[in-house]
């Protein structure tokens, strides 16, 4: 018999046309973990106000990152799952399903099920846990096994951000940047609203979260805090990097209002450049395949926002993609399981 292995990642626009990016978006915000609003105003305002508004803005985004080959986030995840495939060998079978979009978890589940595999190991490729994300993809992948007559053995793996392996490929990435050439170094990662964290911190009976120092160290009651998982990925990267304190700090980006987890990405570097700094790198681990949030926000419309308050050069780490440590150390996650 044979084992799935099943990679997760959000999912991208079929295209970067309207059309395309609207019926991407309007899944995507619709989505109750995403929006976790009363589902009559989160209706009206997906579908009413910020879909039509935003879909054409941000079909603009994806057209300055689109490649010939596509969508950069699609390339890039579909290498790692014939690279993991190549690694684990006929024992196993790996299919990639987006969480929105293409190619759907519900083709990716079909590929598995018709190849008969007797166990299922899931893999949402977040490093770090939050409902929106993670939850959210394995409550549709579990949503989906549910309908098969045959249920197989499931394995989830919810959260990596502290697997020693992907902390090395990440240290991996970062060598061909001499961190001591650049004046201050941010751990930008992907924001989401202060509500999530402290429902998660609800979750466990404990409601002690902060948003505060609370996350300075890993617990029971934040093991699955986003925040915290953040927080502490940048002290064990920190670490291997050997960057000093006062030299760096952990920062969250695409924000929609100013109701979302501190500090804002854009707000700190802009003021880094008040403050003199000239040249900064920048990671983002929340992300292991570049993206619209990699390759434009931070790449693009950070360094112009650095360079406007009179900043030099913001460089932008890249995500693992199919780094050869990374790729190693999927194959471990799954091998462990």
């Amino acid at each position: 018999m044979k084992t799935g292995v099943l990679l997760i990642n959000l999912g991208t626009p079929d295209s970067p046309q309207t059309a395309d990016v609207r019926k991407y978006l309007t899944q995507f915000l619709n989505d109750p973990r995403v929006i976790d609003i009363n589902p009559v105003a989160r209706f009206i305002l997906v579908n009413g106000i910020i879909v039509p508004f935003r879909a054409g803005k941000s079909a603009k985004l994806y057209q300055h990152i689109w490649t010939k080959e596509g969508s950069p986030l699609l390339i890039n995840s579909n290498k790692m799952t014939q690279l993991l495939q190549k690694e684990l060998g006929d024992s196993f079978v790996v299919e990639l399903g987006m969480r929105y979009q293409s190619p759907s978890l519900e083709s990716a589940l079909d590929k598995l099920r018709l190849a008969q595999v007797d166990k299922v190991i899931m893999i949402p490729l977040y490093p770090q846990y939050a409902s929106s994300s993670t939850g959210s993809s394995v409550e549709e992948a579990i949503r989906l096994i549910q309908k098969w007559e045959v249920t197989p053995s499931l394995k989830i793996i919810s959260k990596f951000y502290d697997n020693p392996g992907f902390i090395a490929a990440c240290t991996d990435v970062a060598k061909k940047y001499p961190i001591n050439e650049y004046d201050y170094v941010i751990f930008s990662y992907h924001g989401l609203p202060e509500r999530h964290i402290t429902k998660g911190s609800v979750h466990y009976g404990a409601n002690t979260c902060k948003l505060g120092s609370c996350c300075d160290s890993i617990n029971k009651n934040n093991q699955y805090c986003y925040r915290a998982n953040c927080f502490e990925t940048t002290r064990q990267l920190v670490k291997q990097l050997n960057i000093p304190a006062g030299k760096y700090e952990t920062t969250f980006q695409s924000r929609l209002d100013d109701k979302w987890i501190k500090p804002y990405s854009d707000k700190v570097i802009e003021q880094k450049a008040k403050e003199g700094i000239k040249k900064i790198l920048v990671f983002s681990p929340a992300f292991v395949a570049d993206c619209l949030e990699t390759i434009y926000e931070i790449g693009t419309e950070y360094n112009e926002l650095f360079k406007k308050h009179g900043g030099e050069k913001i460089q932008l780490v890249e995500s693992l993609n199919d780094n050869p440590v990374w790729i190693d150390t999927l194959r471990k996650m799954v091998l462990d399981q």
